[in-house]
């Protein structure tokens, strides 16, 4: 029996896909203040229209995108726990390693996942999609001590936004003691 494959409902989430993509370069570029549906449109190589389309309010669009961000650091993440556990590891090498790359090579990425977030602050209805990153990850990692794993949340999101207005970004072995410190059992 051959499963008949949906082209349109494909190329449809290809293209929701490609414009989220659009999205989120333009606020590393530009900042949140610079996507609108025309200057993603342009970065999409897409019509106006396909975006609007895709995502009828600027508000939708930026959802999408903060959920697409969550989801793709969620997916990290996990990847890297699993990898971390299998050597029997705390994670402290990983997770430094994981943020030199954000605050590196992934900075401009980083600033503007870091914008959409703040910006749920101003936008209730993105507060949910801001939420779901946290719920991901907590429902990634065993804890025990739930106040331990938030002052851990709390600590790496210091971190980041600290390195993000370095002049230069810290290296994994510079951030190594300090994540280390974060995981330490209490």
């Amino acid at each position: 029996m051959k499963i008949q494959v949906d082209g349109r409902k494909a190329r449809g989430e290809k293209r929701r896909a490609e414009i989220i993509a659009a999205t989120l370069r333009v606020i590393e570029r530009d900042g949140v203040a610079g996507a609108t549906h025309r200057t993603v449109a342009v970065e999409a190589d897409v019509p106006t229209a396909s975006t609007t389309y895709h995502f009828a309010s600027l508000d939708d669009l930026l959802v999408a995108t903060l959920i697409s961000c969550a989801r793709d650091m969620a997916t990290e993440v996990y990847w890297m726990i699993d990898r971390a556990r299998s050597r029997g590891s705390r994670g402290a090498e990983e997770v430094a390693g994981l943020l030199a790359e954000a605050l590196g090579p992934r900075r401009g990425r980083t600033m503007a996942e870091y914008e959409l977030y703040l910006l749920a602050a101003r936008k209730p209805e993105l507060r949910p999609a801001a939420r779901r990153w946290l719920d991901v990850l907590t429902s990634m990692v065993r804890h025990d001590d739930e106040v331990a794993f938030r002052v851990f949340l709390a600590g790496i999101d210091g971190l980041l936004i600290q390195g993000l207005i370095d002049d230069e970004p810290p290296s994994a072995d510079e951030l190594r003691p300090v994540v280390d410190y974060l995981l330490k059992p209490r």
